[in-house]
């Protein structure tokens, strides 16, 4: 039997000392097994203690020992050194399936981002775009704060702190999220999501200028790339469109909604300054929400002239979906992956938010890129990607 070889043998000073001197009865050993075990029970005339002991077999070092005396029954525990088979394979089986939750807990908020754009897409019309701003943000806003309370982070105080937070929620949630729906009404999801992500360009520059942060040759090469692949993004609208009006153009509102989210990723550094940047995160989305909810009442949206009652239930999925995993879901899990060391991962997935909107936008949507805009989002994504790189390597 292969787990003859760790039967305990104990010296006989050993048994002599547990007996007092005396020459000891000779013990009973009662030997069984479970899967990755040994148990043995001595019977002996006194209590035997002994913690922890190793026993040197000729050849190797046995098992760690653990044997615990109560009265004359002793109980000796041997834990087996795993010699493969089954331990190795549920020990490679365990990290897979680490490594897969960890890869899906990096994925998840770019796929839910991606996504997101498809589903207001898709009831934009029935609603309004304001409206679908004002509900992508102000439930979440408020989920993401009770989140941070329960978590035992503190509230905003003092007058900087919510100036900081009324500022940041004007640029990144009420500008991004407003430019986004109007650029929505008027170009794909998946178009106006690579065009948005373009924002790790301006942030390059935007950090290069304002907090002196190098850009190397990889990074130079990514911004003029980017530019490139953005105008190749645009030119099929302007040659298309005889009439062509940038405020008819839902590329250019991207645009804008890129520059908004850029100054806002700049500003984080200042309103974390002043507040907890998780419960910052939530409080600009309400504050930010709430003048694009009055946007809504003021244009008479569609959804609060009684349309409501004639969404349907996957409208009313889309909805929630937007608001709940489209912001404050993807928001928390983009914190949960930062606090545990990932940010290098994180900055070299941002490529992957347009090409979930792209692939999803075609499945549910049946959105198409022309070929020219093929070309032009593949070279912004390259752009980005190159962007981030050098970033990362700037952190590292």
């Amino acid at each position: 039997m292969a787990a003859a070889s760790s039967i305990l043998l104990l010296p006989p000073s050993t048994l002599l000392s547990a007996a007092g001197g005396r020459t000891p009865r000779v013990p009973r050993f009662h030997l069984y097994t479970r899967p990755s075990e040994i148990h043995r029970r001595i019977l002996m005339g006194r209590s035997l203690n002994c913690n922890s002991k190793r026993v040197d077999d000729g050849a190797s070092e046995a098992p760690l020992l653990d044997c615990v005396g109560t009265g004359t029954d002793v109980e000796c525990v041997v834990k087996e050194t795993p010699d493969g088979g089954d331990s190795r394979s549920d020990s490679f089986a365990t990290d897979v399936t680490l490594s897969v939750l960890d890869w899906a807990l990096l994925v998840s908020p770019f796929f839910f981002w991606g996504t997101a754009m498809v589903a207001m897409k898709h009831v934009l019309p029935k609603t309004g775009p304001f409206f679908v701003a004002s509900v992508r943000l102000i439930p979440a806003g408020a989920v993401l704060v009770s989140f941070a309370l329960s978590r035992g982070r503190p509230l905003p105080s003092g007058f900087m702190a919510w100036l900081s937070i009324a500022v940041f929620g004007l640029v990144d949630a009420t500008c991004f999220q407003g430019f986004l729906a109007q650029g929505l009404l008027r170009t794909s999801a998946g178009l106006g999501s690579v065009i948005i992500d373009s924002q790790p360009l301006t942030v390059a520059v935007l950090a290069a200028l304002l907090f002196g942060e190098s850009l190397g040759l990889v990074s130079i090469s990514g911004l003029v790339l980017g530019v490139i692949g953005l105008l190749l993004l645009e030119v099929p609208t302007i040659s298309l469109d005889g009439d062509f009006s940038l405020s008819g153009s839902g590329e250019w509102w991207m645009l804008l909604a890129a520059q908004s989210m850029a100054v806002g990723t700049v500003m984080v550094r200042w309103v974390s300054k002043y507040s907890d940047p998780v419960m910052a995160t939530g409080w600009h989305m309400i504050i930010g929400g709430l003048p694009i909810a009055l946007i809504s009442v003021l244009n008479h949206e569609p959804a609060l002239q009684g349309n409501l009652s004639e969404l349907s239930t996957n409208d009313v999925l889309a909805l929630v979906y937007t608001s709940i995993f489209g912001s404050a879901i993807s928001y928390g899990l983009y914190f949960y992956n930062a606090t545990r060391g990932s940010l290098t991962k994180l900055s070299s997935l941002t490529f992957l938010t347009p090409m979930f909107a792209s692939l999803f936008g075609f499945l549910y949507l049946g959105e198409t890129f022309t070929p020219l805009q093929c070309v032009g989002a593949l070279v912004t994504i390259a752009a980005i990607y190159m962007v981030n790189y050098q970033s990362s390597g700037n952190e590292n």
